[in-house]
């Protein structure tokens, strides 16, 4: 493939930037977001300190490597790496439904809420951009929120 064809990019990878398993070499890295349901600010202050602890505690056993996190009151962001021979989806199923379990166990009023996350998540992979700029728009979650493409995939996912 030549440089000036239209399906070369340059990467902004370095070589430590790519993890290594037996028979591959990955950078799959993916932006994620799901939130409560029906979009309710349910998640405060301590429960989203909380649901940080418990995403990041479960990083071995499921299989991911959290890059970034960011809560919200009624939604999360998440920049994780998952390699290429595991299910994305399984995975934040497995996030989703063990920090709800916890958050429960732990806030009792939860657990009169049927259903803490809708089931349903936005998942795009980062290919694009690069992690730094991603990382920036995660850490920039708590800043007030202008519309545009995050709102419109919000009221998609909700």
């Amino acid at each position: 493939m030549s440089k000036n064809s239209a399906y070369h990019t340059k990467s902004n990878r370095k070589k430590d930037d790519y993890k290594r398993a037996n028979h591959t070499v990955h950078a799959c890295d993916y932006h994620v977001i799901w939130c409560t349901k029906y979009r309710k600010k349910w998640l405060s202050p301590k429960i989203q300190d909380r649901l940080k602890e418990i995403i990041e505690e479960k990083q071995e056993e499921y299989n991911y490597e959290v890059i970034a996190i960011e809560t919200m009151p009624d939604h999360i962001h998440l920049l994780v790496s998952i390699a290429p021979h595991f299910n994305v989806t399984e995975i934040i199923g497995k996030i989703k439904g063990y920090s709800s379990k916890v958050l429960r166990k732990e806030f009792r009023w939860l657990r009169r809420i049927r259903s803490l996350w809708t089931r349903s998540k936005f998942v795009s992979s980062t290919g694009g951009v690069t992690l730094d700029i991603l990382k920036e728009y995660i850490k920039n979650q708590k800043a007030p929120q202008q519309l545009g493409l995050f709102d419109q995939i919000m009221d998609d996912i909700s």
